[in-house]
């Protein structure tokens, strides 16, 4: 009996949760994403892309190629990435205030920096306050992209191949 393939659109959508879930327990939680924490949504995408790419190759028996699997791992990678530009969008417009601490946050940051005067941070404050969806959508879609093709790559290396094993289709994506 053949098993069933889990498709990358459900692969993508429980990570998207998952990576979602953890933000808002953040966010309602004040759990500082300063610190070490911050790491931990990347390190639950990027496993969560080896494992979907894993994941799939056991579930056709390895009857694949490199290039199938890092499609497969990609394609979930850029659901997961339209997933959160949506979530990152539809936050901000329900929590406005998320705006004004990100930005004093920076401010404060900057203000740490002896090199950087008052009128230099003030102006990085009026241009982030202005472009600031933009910033985050594009720094979204860079981040999530750049780090879902390396995940992909990675769940793609590590992955057996055995193609030709059993006569079929092995572009199955």
């Amino acid at each position: 009996m053949e098993q069933t393939v889990t498709s990358t659109t459900t692969k993508g959508l429980v990570i998207g949760l998952i990576l979602i879930l953890l933000a808002l327990v953040m966010y309602f939680g004040n759990i500082d994403v300063n610190g070490p924490v911050k790491w931990l949504g990347y390190i639950i995408y990027f496993l969560g892309i080896i494992w979907s790419v894993y994941s799939y190759g056991k579930q056709i028996n390895y009857n694949s190629t490199f290039g199938n699997y890092f499609a497969h791992g990609f394609k979930v990678s850029a659901l997961v990435t339209a997933i959160m530009i949506i979530y990152i969008i539809i936050f901000i417009t329900l929590f406005p205030d998320f705006k004004e601490k990100a930005i004093d946050e920076a401010r404060k940051g900057m203000q740490a920096n002896k090199d950087l005067s008052q009128e230099q941070i003030s102006q990085f404050v009026e241009g982030t306050r202005k472009f600031f969806m933009v910033i985050l959508i594009g720094g979204t879609l860079l981040i999530y992209i750049i780090s879902g093709a390396l995940s992909a790559l990675v769940g793609a290396a590590i992955t057996k191949k055995e193609p030709g094993q059993i006569p079929g289709n092995i572009n199955q994506i």
